[in-house]
């Protein structure tokens, strides 16, 4: 419980401007709406009768080199595809300029720099102010208001609206965004006649949280205490099989927590289709093939003094121990991909895993105590240095 609402708080939230507003200095709006992330929000008017929409969007830089800009993607709600709108301050003049530009894969690849170009959609108008007037400088926090008129498809109402902001711009060419989950999940899809968004995005923060927690406790916690409890538990004799059902129980109901988590994120992965984190999904994928094969064994397990038992001992070992040191791997990067590397989640977490490795170490060294005394009083019976337990029972029987 301390982990899951340490992690909850250490979110990245969703961010809501208190008020959105539907009066600006040049003109006044029908309708507005607070965005999801980062403190935007837009306002707007549509004019039915020619499809024309008139947008203002409202956001803020995160440097005083740094980028604003807002968009419309045809077709799909993702970065790729988008036709923008970005204001920065001029290299040359220090003034706020607006250019065009329309974000293909090659963008995201960043295979080349984002060159400003025509856009191939109806933009009417379009001009970029900062808060405050023609004389408000451009910092960290600064606002500024972009306002652009769009003629749409006629019949079409329903728009994907892409927002983002940059740390700095190279000549006139803006330079990649962060790629936390926040940034990373500013898109909207809502319709313009009725102010109605779509649910999609609703629930990913919940989805996110739950993706998080289930999966650092199952891969990152349950996977390797049913590997110490099998490694240690199992030569106390006093124990007898307890050892067995706890590691195979432990470790079950981890892999079944393992296999929720992984299909959370498959769900995820297909309601957010402009979020992607290449090196988090494939580790999961890894790691959940790993554990699959390690829950398959346990159905495979051959009797004692079967000859094929060195072998599956062997393999059973080396996958198991594979998936623990990935899961802890995925885990890592999964606080990452939250934006929670500095997190109070992430020290919790770290504070327990060095309990755990703690824990490990000390019945390490304890086993290894065990075996050399145990190595060393064999090799003294050998030599007769002291006698065997039947001796032992034999004098003890003479004596009495």
């Amino acid at each position: 419980m301390p982990l899951l609402l340490l992690l909850y708080l250490s979110l990245p939230h969703v961010a809501l401007s208190s008020h959105c507003t539907t009066e600006t200095p040049a003109k006044t709006f029908q309708k507005c709406m607070n965005l999801p992330t980062q403190q935007a929000s837009i306002a707007w008017t549509f004019h039915p009768h020619n499809s024309t929409l008139e947008l203002a969007f409202f956001g803020s830089f995160i440097s005083p080199s740094g980028w604003v800009g807002w968009g419309i993607n045809p077709t799909s709600p993702e970065m790729t595809g988008t036709r923008a709108l970005i204001a920065f301050p001029d290299p040359n003049s220090g003034q706020i300029v607006l250019l065009p530009y329309i974000l293909d894969p090659t963008v995201k690849l960043q295979k080349s720099p984002l060159l400003s170009r025509p856009l191939d959609i109806h933009l009417l108008s379009s001009t970029a102010a900062m808060y405050g007037g023609k004389m408000a400088t451009v910092h960290n926090g600064a606002g500024i208001q972009i306002m652009g008129t769009v003629k749409l498809e006629a019949n079409k109402t329903k728009i994907h609206l892409v927002w983002n902001r940059g740390l700095y711009v190279q000549g006139y060419s803006p330079t990649i965004h962060p790629t936390t989950s926040t940034d990373l999940s500013s898109i909207a899809t809502f319709d313009v006649f009725s102010g109605s968004s779509a649910p999609h995005h609703a629930h990913l923060t919940t989805l996110r949280l739950i993706h998080a927690i289930v999966n650092a406790l199952s891969w990152g916690i349950l996977l390797p205490v049913g590997a110490i409890t099998a490694r240690y538990l199992r030569h106390i004799q006093s124990l007898g099989p307890a050892w067995f059902y706890a590691h195979a129980g432990i470790q079950v109901i981890g892999f079944i927590l393992g296999t929720v988590g992984f299909g959370i994120g498959i769900r995820l992965g297909q309601v957010s289709p402009g979020v992607e984190y290449s090196l988090h999904r494939k580790l999961g994928v890894a790691v959940f093939c790993v554990g699959a094969l390690q829950s398959l064994a346990l159905l495979f397990r051959p009797k004692a003094r079967n000859k094929f038992r060195k072998y599956w001992k062997s393999y059973h070992h080396f996958v198991g121990y594979t998936c623990v040191v990935l899961g802890f791997v995925n885990v890592f990067e999964g606080f990452e991909v939250m934006g929670a590397s500095r997190s109070y989640a992430k020290l919790t977490y770290c504070l327990g895993l060095s309990t755990l490795i703690g824990l490990s170490i000390a019945l390490e060294v304890n086993s290894w105590v065990v075996f050399c005394r145990k190595s060393k009083e064999d090799k003294m019976r050998r030599e007769g240095l002291i006698g065997t337990t039947s001796d032992k029972g034999s004098a003890s029987g003479i004596h009495t």
